[in-house]
């Protein structure tokens, strides 16, 4: 497999690392913005005066968001205004590496697994480091990254 993936893959886990769990970044129950304007007693108007908008917009942006259908943009000039830095980002429930090995791995199984299959119900399975070393020659010689995720 590509080194200069695994180089991409390894320092994305570093930076995503910290922000595991997600969940600890659960929105608030009617969202952001909401929580933080009431967090520095700024009322509904006041947003909406720091956004050049009418204060009914303000509450269909708070709708909006905790109803998960806000657009990023909208989300943004809502952070700047409540003098925050809206941060977006994708954190994967494992390590990236975690994933691709676990993929390779499983793609190398459904390869090879037929052919063990076959040896099986003629008495010959191959013991299990054999196996593993199977896998591992089939991931290192013949699977390529791009072919990782096709299904089928």
């Amino acid at each position: 497999m590509k080194k200069s993936l695994a180089r991409a893959r390894h320092a994305l886990d570093l930076r995503l690392a910290p922000l595991r769990p997600a969940d600890r970044f659960a929105v608030p129950p009617k969202g952001w913005v909401r929580a933080i304007r009431d967090a520095l007693g700024m009322s509904g108007a006041q947003l909406a005066a720091r956004l050049s908008v009418k204060p009914p917009s303000v509450v269909s942006l708070e709708q909006s968001e905790a109803a998960g259908t806000i657009r990023l943009d909208t989300l943004r000039k809502a952070a700047a205004a409540l003098d925050c830095q809206l941060v977006y980002a994708f954190v994967p429930n494992k390590p990236l590496e975690d994933r691709v090995a676990e993929r390779a791995r499983a793609r190398a199984l459904e390869a090879i697994g037929s052919v063990s299959h076959s040896m099986a119900m003629e008495g010959q399975t191959p013991p299990d480091d054999e196996l593993e070393q199977r896998i591992a020659v089939f991931i290192s010689q013949t699977l390529r990254e791009r072919d990782l995720w096709n299904d089928g």
